[in-house]
């Protein structure tokens, strides 16, 4: 897998994320300005310009203190999971709260890191939609954003279609879309749709991945997962009696990051989770101490490069990797 590069900021003073992480890493951690270079994936020139803003602005006597907590527990989890970045966001009062504030961090994420000529397979949901109120990029050149997954028939308050486009509109990159029901009748018209009416472009674009984008959803009597509300009671029901308790492009997957032997598999139109596996880069973006199993168990799965999410779920997910299991 890849680490992303950050492209240089056009303004400092639209960097202020960056300031306090640096900031916190070179005085906090005591890296090297070269460490703390290579960490963030910028330059040494562009880190000591960044230490020099903070210190004018104050930041580093008020504004690292105030966010340690949450730069404390991101280098805790990439420690704990051997990630190349965890963004840490601090803890909203609700599930719609938590998705904003991550995808807000994502966005900012993003505008930094995407470059030019890459191929971008991007899922859908709360959580990803909320990033493009922050996203900000400059336009790029050669970007494909892909679709690894279909969509709902009703869409009310998330549209996947939508998320996608206005992605790669702002990047004025190509778009390509997976124009399929989320889930379809039987493994016959999965084959079908994929190698009878063009779908079968996706999967080779999908093969060969520099980023992947994906959220994680939560299942169980709370379930807040757009995915599940896609599945009859009945399948929901036998899905979590075989273990399910969450999905990534809605394939089901067990708290060991297994994904569970269920018919439903078979008829869901998104792209293979040992193809996602294989991108370059792999970024999740979930949060709320409710999905932080399950965040854990998409990463055992798919793999993870950088991981942004709230501190309440990272919180939780330090905790679940230091107790003893309990089968």
């Amino acid at each position: 897998m890849t680490k992303l590069t950050r492209m240089p900021p056009t303004s400092l003073l639209d960097a202020e994320s960056l300031r306090l992480k640096a900031a916190f890493l070179y005085y906090n951690q005591k890296l090297t300005q070269n460490e703390v270079a290579a960490k963030l994936g910028v330059s040494r020139s562009t880190i000591v310009k960044l230490l020099d803003e903070a210190l004018k602005r104050g930041e580093i006597q008020i504004w690292v203190k105030q966010a340690a907590s949450e730069l404390e527990l991101a280098s805790e989890l990439e420690a704990a999971l051997n990630l190349d970045e965890v963004i840490v966001t601090p803890p909203a009062k609700d599930v719609d709260g938590t998705a904003r504030a991550v995808g807000q961090a994502l966005g900012q994420f993003l505008s930094d890191t995407i470059p030019n000529n890459a191929t971008i397979g991007v899922g859908w949901g709360r959580t990803l939609s909320a990033a493009l109120s922050s996203f900000r990029p400059l336009r790029r050149e050669g970007v494909k954003i892909v679709s690894l997954l279909g969509g709902t028939v009703e869409a009310q308050h998330e549209n996947p279609i939508d998320f996608t486009w206005q992605l790669a509109n702002q990047l004025g990159a190509q778009c390509f879309l997976l124009m399929a029901p989320l889930l379809v009748d039987s493994p016959d018209t999965k084959e079908r749709l994929i190698e009878k009416c063009g779908l079968n472009r996706i999967m080779k674009l999908s093969a060969d991945l520099d980023i992947a984008l994906v959220s994680v959803g939560d299942i169980g009597t709370h379930s807040t997962s757009l995915s599940v509300a896609s599945l009859a009671p009945e399948e929901l029901e036998t899905l979590i009696g075989k273990g399910a308790m969450c999905d990534v492009l809605c394939n089901f997957l067990d708290r060991d990051g297994r994904t569970v032997d269920h018919p439903v598999n078979d008829r869901v139109m998104s792209v293979d989770l040992d193809t996602v596996r294989r991108a370059r880069h792999v970024v999740i973006a979930s949060g709320g101490e409710q999905r932080a199993a399950a965040i854990l168990a998409a990463i055992r799965r798919i793999g993870c490069n950088t991981l942004v999410t709230d501190e309440s779920a990272a919180r939780q997910m330090l905790s679940l990797l230091r107790s003893p299991r309990v089968d």
